[in-house]
């Protein structure tokens, strides 16, 4: 059997239709610093033309490791041809060039000569799919390891925040093994970025320059850069945001960016959490010792049942944004208080100041106990009327229905809906004018949404959601790290995030 040879811990798979284009791509991938590609030869519409792709790269990049696969259709990739023709394709492949074939252990069983003498000239890896769940893995490897290989991937799909420990877990007790362990979809990605940090050979990445070839592949850029996925070990300090969805959450490129400048050995993921999957996501965080999280939709209200102690104001606001580990035990805040009380107090005086608050979640529970407690005249609207009038009965406030607004004028409204958030960028909250002289807009996913559009065509002061979301994730940090927030490198990787540029 070939012996292992050392690779980076990001392996990029390329998947393209034409060898033009796979070649193009492999060559900006290497020129980006990736010297561990995957050719998915399956993807091209005729797999042969992947071997000349293989030779023109390695001419110019000799020192690349290229893993030469060809899935099957049966098994989650294109191939439809006989078996016969999927090994011959692997053997030509190995004598262009490439140090690593993939072969799915289902084929592997029906020709253990041929695998024998696959891997006895290469780096053979024997891989298992599951696209619906994460089976049980020690009898899945038990499987596999009957066949020699010089390594064994095992790609399962979390449905639950706990199957990311198993996978990760599993890794860990297997180190000499050569195990490849990845989490696929949107719930694996945890396991997929931690994977190299608990033992597994390596993991994958989407190309910069083109299509993920699994679901929840990020791009290379962002494992090596954003993620710093080569310095990552299991001492690193694990953060995150939970909620559903989370897909376009803009805080792990905020939190990434302000623990690199500070010489951090953090990492920020962004962890979907299902509603009803609270209990079991703290079952996984007890077990990574994660240090802290922030809190979104749908959790920020459940999520105290499973907190040791939380602050005073947050236990009134009834809802928390902000959790953290303090000597073994969870404790939460609600830094939302400061992403309103902030941007505010720099544009009004507070005390007296007539505030309308559209909304009943979190985000306006937050708003309106925080704004009681400075001595504004607060005022509830929302579109569910009795949990409106519930709001403002908790808080102090004063409840209008939504059809009378016109009758009144504000100083301040607060929109705290996700009306105008992505994707439903087109709804807003108010219909016609705007009734009030400051528009504060916590929606920050697009920061142009509809009612900020409509306020500055009105004449308006306007507070984006963007100034609130710095606001409190920059309090976020303070409370994790005891460090001053890098405020104005915070500010930009949002702007980045969202597709705004750099500017300040």
């Amino acid at each position: 059997m070939a012996r292992r040879s050392r690779v980076p811990p990001v392996c990029v798979s390329l998947g393209f239709l034409d060898p033009e284009s796979l070649i193009a791509c492999a060559r900006e991938e290497t020129e980006q610093g990736n010297r561990f590609l995957e050719f998915r030869l399956d993807h091209l519409r005729n797999p042969w033309e992947g071997l000349t792709c293989i030779q023109q790269l390695l001419q110019k990049s000799p020192l690349v490791q290229i893993l030469a696969t060809c899935r099957r259709q049966e098994y989650g990739g294109k191939f439809r041809g006989s078996v016969d023709e999927q090994l011959r394709i692997l053997d030509s492949a190995v004598e262009a060039g490439a140090r690593w074939v993939d072969l799915e252990i289902e084929v592997a069983e029906q020709v253990p000569e041929r695998v024998a003498e696959l891997a006895s000239k290469t780096q053979l890896i024997l891989s298992y799919h599951d696209f619906q769940s994460t089976p049980a893995l020690e009898r899945t490897f038990n499987r596999m390891k009957r066949l020699p290989a010089t390594a064994y991937k095992i790609a399962t799909t979390p449905r639950k925040p706990s199957d990311n420990w198993r996978l990760l877990s599993f890794a860990r007790r297997h180190l000499r093994s050569g195990i490849v362990a990845v989490g696929m979809g949107e719930l694996g990605f945890c396991s997929r970025l931690l994977a190299t940090a608990y033992g597994s050979l390596y993991t994958y990445a989407a190309p910069t320059c083109g299509p993920a070839t699994a679901p929840g592949q990020p791009s290379s850029r962002e494992l090596r850069q954003l993620y710093r996925i080569e310095q990552l070990t299991r001492l690193t300090k694990v953060y995150g945001v939970i909620g559903d969805p989370i897909e376009h959450s803009i805080s792990p490129a905020v939190h990434n960016h302000a623990f690199q400048t500070c010489h951090l050995d953090a990492v920020y993921l962004p962890f979907r959490v299902l509603p009803g999957q609270l209990r079991d996501f703290f079952a996984l965080a007890e077990r990574l010792r994660l240090s802290g999280c922030s809190v979104t939709i749908p959790h920020k209200q459940k999520v105290l049942r499973y907190l040791d102690q939380v602050d005073p104001l947050a236990c009134r606001i009834g809802a928390v944004n902000t959790v953290w580990r303090h000597r073994g035990r969870w404790r939460g805040t609600n830094t939302d208080v400061d992403g309103v009380r902030g941007p505010l107090q720099k544009r009004i005086r507070l005390p007296n100041a007539k505030i309308l608050i559209a909304g009943n979640g979190g985000a306006a529970r937050a708003a309106a106990f925080a704004l009681v407690d400075e001595g504004a005249e607060v005022f509830i609207t929302a579109r569910n009327s009795e949990r409106g009038q519930q709001l403002a009965r908790a808080c102090g406030a004063r409840f209008i229905a939504r059809e009378n607004l016109a009758q009144h004028h504000f100083d301040v409204v607060i929109h705290a809906t996700p009306l105008g958030m992505y994707p439903n960028v087109d709804s807003c909250f108010f219909e016609d004018a705007i009734p009030a002289d400051i528009v504060f807009d916590m929606v920050y996913n697009p920061v142009e949404t509809v009612l900020v559009r409509r306020a500055r065509e009105q004449g308006k002061v306007v507070i984006t959601g963007l100034e609130m979301f710095l606001e409190q994730a920059a309090r976020q940090f303070e409370i994790w790290t005891g460090l001053s927030a890098p405020r104005s490198v915070m500010g930009r990787a949002a702007r980045q995030a969202l597709g705004l540029g750099s500017g300040s």
